[in-house]
């Protein structure tokens, strides 16, 4: 794969995920009352409409602080210009690595687009056992924790495999 469509695959990764972001939260918001729900298995999930004005999975969503927007909003840029910097950079590593930096630039760039022109993110999504329950988190946090799980990987097994290589047999 040469340098510039791995560029345009990785890009083209992070559109889908911020356009499927926008259609979800769209369908929601259009369907579903704020606060109201759909049952879709019984006991473990469901379709929750809430509106989170903190980060992801609704951290710092308790804070009256008037400046919580304004940072999350700075964070989610910083992190957007890292991401973006290390993707550019990516062209010869991991494909991993590349499809783990563009699924969080598009979360990024998905809940980013709510704070800006709402100040809150649409959240809908609920998995519960009984009385314990996960946050509410939509597609964007989702595809933020796959890439980073996929970074996670990638180190681990890169440097597991590098230090095998360096080992003398």
């Amino acid at each position: 794969m040469t340098k510039n469509t791995a560029r345009v695959s990785y890009l083209l990764i992070a559109l889908v995920v911020v356009l499927l972001d926008r259609w979800t939260k769209h369908l929601v918001a259009q369907r579903i009352s704020l606060y109201s729900h759909i049952q879709v298995i019984p006991g473990f999930f469901q379709l929750t409409h809430t509106e989170n004005t903190g980060a992801a999975f609704s951290l710092f969503a308790d804070s009256n602080a008037h400046w919580k927007t304004a940072m999350l909003i700075v964070f989610s840029m910083i992190a957007l210009i890292v991401v973006s910097v290390l993707l550019w950079k990516n062209h010869h590593a991991h494909v991993a690595t590349g499809i783990g930096l563009s699924l969080i630039m598009g979360g990024a760039l998905g809940n980013l687009w709510d704070r800006l022109a709402r100040g809150r993110v649409v959240d809908f999504l609920l998995f519960y056992v009984k009385r314990y329950q996960w946050p509410v988190f939509n597609l964007a946090d989702s595809a933020i924790v796959v890439g980073a799980g996929l970074l996670v990987l990638e180190i681990l097994f890169h440097k597991s495999s590098a230090h095998q290589d360096s080992q003398p047999t």
